[in-house]
């Protein structure tokens, strides 16, 4: 059976130019990473008195180009983090100093809710744990769904999906629904619907905790592969360490902050995944 472990990455700096190029905004001198937050702050009130402070003033840059875990034990505020990176939460704007998010070198704190979710739709995609599936619809049509958000519809969009899961290795099960998958065939069709607009920016939710090591591996290596390819920049949420080993980048949260910094992990420009070998290049 394959492990997660078996997913191995070497790098080339071609390779690593490729990737960190895509999607960078350039301020005089200097290239600012694609995702840049500043006193990230966000609580939850669950009651009258009760309340839980999921962010405590997080700082965090992502680069375009790189893969990057986000890991922490439950209620550690990593979920909350990907949430406000991906515009679908707005971090506390009271208690503390102003906070600051951009994207692709553009404020995002003070945006509208009409114009978060126009850059969610043509510059995100999003893979969850639970696959988020429309349970009525084919593959076909549920990766479909993201190229009707974007804007995109009719045979443009149908060529559009078919690709998507072309490049997952679904194309034959287009026209099943999500009850005649596996899990595993889900994530795969969650994983196209992300990746159907060709954003600049990835962002997964536990994508592997519902799937057996060998299916982990799979998303995994099919992760990266459009990460070397397309130079996509992808922030992957984890409880797993043998997940997180797969990213360039490791941040660690607990508590609601982010620990020091570990070593980084190598870029890769190939993937075996097991006995797969999924070409790069």
């Amino acid at each position: 059976m394959t492990d997660v472990t078996d997913v191995t990455v070497t790098a080339t700096a071609t390779t690593q130019t490729t990737a960190t190029t895509r999607g960078s905004t350039t301020t005089g001198d200097r290239t600012m990473p694609l995702l840049e937050g500043r006193n990230l702050r966000k609580t939850y009130r669950l009651g009258r008195t009760n309340t839980v402070n999921a962010l405590r003033g997080v700082d965090v840059a992502i680069e375009a180009g790189e893969m990057v875990a986000i890991i922490g034990p439950s209620g550690s505020g990593k979920s909350t983090l990907m949430h406000l990176l991906g515009l679908l939460h707005g971090p506390d704007l009271n208690h503390g100093p102003r906070p600051e998010l951009s994207f692709a070198g553009q404020p995002m704190v003070d945006l509208g809710e009409g114009e978060r979710t126009r850059i969610r739709a043509r510059e995100m995609g999003f893979v969850f744990q639970d696959f988020n599936l429309v349970p009525t619809l084919t593959a076909l049509e549920n990766v479909g769904l993201a190229c009707d958000y974007a804007g995109v519809r009719g045979e443009p969009a149908r060529q559009a999906a078919l690709a998507a899961l072309a490049l997952v290795g679904l194309e034959e099960r287009a026209g099943h629904r999500p009850a005649e998958l596996s899990g595993g065939e889900q994530q795969r069709v969650a994983l196209a619907r992300s990746l159907v607009n060709r954003p600049r920016l990835i962002l997964a939710d536990e994508p592997t905790g519902n799937l057996d090591s060998e299916r982990s591996a799979e998303i995994l290596a099919l992760l990266r592969r459009s990460n070397l390819a397309e130079g996509q920049t992808i922030v992957l949420v984890t409880h797993d360490a043998e997940v997180a080993a797969a990213c360039d980048r490791v941040i660690r949260m607990r508590d609601g902050r982010i620990q020091p910094a570990a070593s980084p992990v190598p870029a890769a420009e190939t993937l075996v995944a097991g006995d797969r070998l999924l070409a790069t290049a």
